[in-house]
């Protein structure tokens, strides 16, 4: 029998559970119940496909036995085995999600502890284990196996005997130290209490030897300690209990047991409907963003039961994208046990449940924002590009459900405001709703094309994520009232009109506006004075649809299709910068050319965007200052 080494990441993760570095230790047992509730839901799921297997729920059970003389922990399961390699795969080598490296870089982050949250629930084991033995026999094979480790240096497979199909797990728990008390893992009192505190939920019996007082025979005085078998979970879902049977701890414990998320929910909703269709939801709306939630490897969805029995982990079906971020599951009565994945898009039953449980989701949403404004704004910070994402994709189909969801911050509130109090505050002979985009709110508040805007005294929203701009042209207007870019060719300001522009075009300054324009060629689409500026001298704006942020997003993506703005140039009259440019236009045609370089350069530098020849800019500024 020959010692094989665990794989690098799993080495390392051993040595750290070896030394004991996380404070909750009890954890483990959790950890070991949700791995024989899961052996036991794979035997279920193969009955459903194999007419041979007949599953009787009241044969498949867990039992936890404590021998305190041998210092051992049993955790045996009826569930569905391992074979060699599937205990070479599985505990061999830690979870194959890069686990151990988003570990390393968020380790204790926020005083989260990772363990039973990123794939690592066997290795638990030997933070309270000296040695763990696995003796398993898998379903429709007549050969058992053992699995034994010591910690890091490796692990034993050898064949063995065992009657039954399903999984056992000994601990061999450490010795006591200064530091630790590992002997409490060994007591009854204990046991049951981490069960209760973890795996209340868990749908299948999880039985244990208690011990239990009893009169002895022939005497009402006296008692006697007996032991006798007991299940020691409740086994009674969370989602069909009365609600007022719970608080709002029992609802958080049930999202930690889950696994739902390490941080705390903001919001549950326990929905029970008792109609046409039947069903029971609990759902959460989380505090945190996961990880990877905007990653394509994220996978949303809503567990999904029939009267208690899970058919399916993730139903994507269940919830719109825009929605996604939302945990918990879905039970009912009226769904087929071996309802298949194509079945259920067509499900008319699922439909009606995923269509209740969205106005769900959108009244607890809108109840939050109205009454609950700095919760519901901590929601906006994970999750608001979701929403935004939501109003953007499928051609601006969920605007209407979305839209009064949205916040955006405030050149005059200086805080998050929604639409509808922009709206609300909106001077009479304001027609436009007027945004500015950028990187940051700060470089927003400085950029020159906003001057004109802040002059009238009307209000900006600032734009600062990459979909806002994308999300308002699905939008196209709130309440009637059209959405404008500061930086757009056309204010519809009382002094800033295409008219005006026009006639001023055709004064003294169109000659040096075209001969700017020639020097630019294939640069800017124009060359203009500038009514929007007060202080700056110069700024690009565009003309049509895609902006200029929208041009930098576009350029980012893998796909570039080399969508540029319709650029324009615009001079302020009334600075100094204009008046040298008239007077060398007359004498110096170099140093126009010399000037309009360097004021285009200037404008593509205040919108963030690179300079097309920043050696030629620098000569540019040398000659300047020569």
């Amino acid at each position: 029998m020959t010692m094989q080494p665990f794989k690098a990441e799993s080495k390392r993760l051993l040595d750290m559970m070896i030394h004991s570095i996380y404070t909750q230790k009890e954890i483990f047992l959790r950890e070991l119940i949700s791995n024989s509730s899961d052996a036991i839901d794979k035997l279920y799921y193969k009955a459903l496909t194999d007419d041979s297997l007949q599953f009787d729920q009241s044969q498949y059970f867990i039992k936890i036995t404590a021998n305190k003389e041998t210092r051992t922990l049993h955790i045996v399961d009826t569930g569905i085995g391992m074979t060699k390699e599937e205990l070479e795969n599985n505990l061999g080598t830690i979870a194959k999600s890069g686990s151990l490296a988003f570990k390393a870089e968020n380790e204790l982050k926020d005083g989260h502890d990772i363990i039973g949250q990123f794939g690592v629930g066997f290795y638990s084991s030997f933070m309270v284990a000296d040695k763990v033995t696995v003796l398993t026999k898998p379903f429709g094979h007549e050969v058992a196996y053992k699995w034994e480790s010591t910690g890091a240096d490796g692990y034993t497979i050898e064949t063995a005997e065992k009657a039954r199909v399903g999984t056992e797990v000994i601990l061999t728990i450490k010795e006591n130290t200064e530091e630790e008390t590992y002997d409490e893992y060994l007591d009854e009192h204990t046991l049951r209490s981490i069960v209760k505190k973890y795996s209340d939920f868990i749908r299948y019996p999880i039985k244990m030897d208690v011990t239990t007082s009893r009169p002895k025979e022939g005497s009402e005085s006296e008692f006697e300690h007996i032991q006798e078998e007991q299940t020691i979970n409740s086994m009674v879902p969370i989602w069909r209990k009365n609600k007022s049977e719970l608080t709002s701890e029992d609802y958080e414990a049930f999202y930690h047991e889950k696994h739902y998320g390490f941080d705390n929910p903001l919001k549950h909703l326990h929905i029970s409907v008792d109609g046409t269709i039947r069903y029971q939801a609990i759902l959460f709306i989380p505090e945190k963003t996961p990880f990877d939630y905007y990653t394509k490897e994220y996978e949303k969805g809503l567990e999904l039961y029939s009267n208690g029995v899970l058919i399916m982990n993730k139903c994507s079906d269940l919830l719109p994208d825009y929605f996604g971020f939302v945990k918990g599951l879905v039970d009912s009565e009226d769904l087929s046990l071996n309802i298949s994945r194509e079945m259920l898009q067509h499900d008319r039953q699922l439909t009606f449940i995923a269509k209740n449980i969205k106005n769900k989701i959108k009244n607890q949403l809108k109840t939050m924002l109205k009454n609950e404004r700095e919760t519901y704004e901590a929601f906006f910070e994970s999750f608001g590009k979701q929403l935004k994402y939501g109003v953007y994709s499928d051609f601006g189909a969920n605007k209407e459900d979305l839209q009064d969801l949205l916040l955006f911050y405030s050149s005059k509130e200086k805080k998050l405001v929604t639409l509808e109090e922009y709206v609300s505050r909106m001077p009479e002979n304001q027609t436009h709703i007027y945004y500015a985009s950028g990187e940051s709110y700060e470089r927003i508040a400085n950029m020159p094309q906003t001057e004109l805007v802040q002059d009238k005294g009307y209000e900006i929203l600032y734009f600062v994520d990459e979909i806002d701009e994308f999300a308002v042209k699905m939008l196209m207007n709130y309440d009637g009232k059209e959405f404008k870019s500061v930086s757009s060719g056309d204010l519809n300001l009382d002094d800033s009109n295409e008219d005006a522009d026009a006639d001023n075009e055709t004064t003294k300054h169109k000659e040096l506006f075209d001969y700017m324009k020639e020097r630019l060629a294939g640069k800017v689409k124009a060359v203009k004075e500038s009514k929007r500026l007060k202080t700056h001298p110069v700024c690009l704006s565009t003309d049509g649809d895609v902006t200029i942020e929208m041009e930098k997003i576009l350029r980012a993506m893998p796909d570039n299709q080399n969508i540029k703005a319709d650029k324009i140039l615009e001079i302020n009259p009334n600075h100094d910068i204009f008046k040298a440019l008239t007077q060398a236009f007359e004498h110096d045609k170099e140093k126009v050319d010399l000037y309009t370089n360097l004021l285009y350069n200037q404008a593509l530098l205040i919108e963030g965007l690179p300079l097309e020849d920043p050696v030629a800019f620098t000569n540019d500024m040398c000659k300047v200052m020569v």
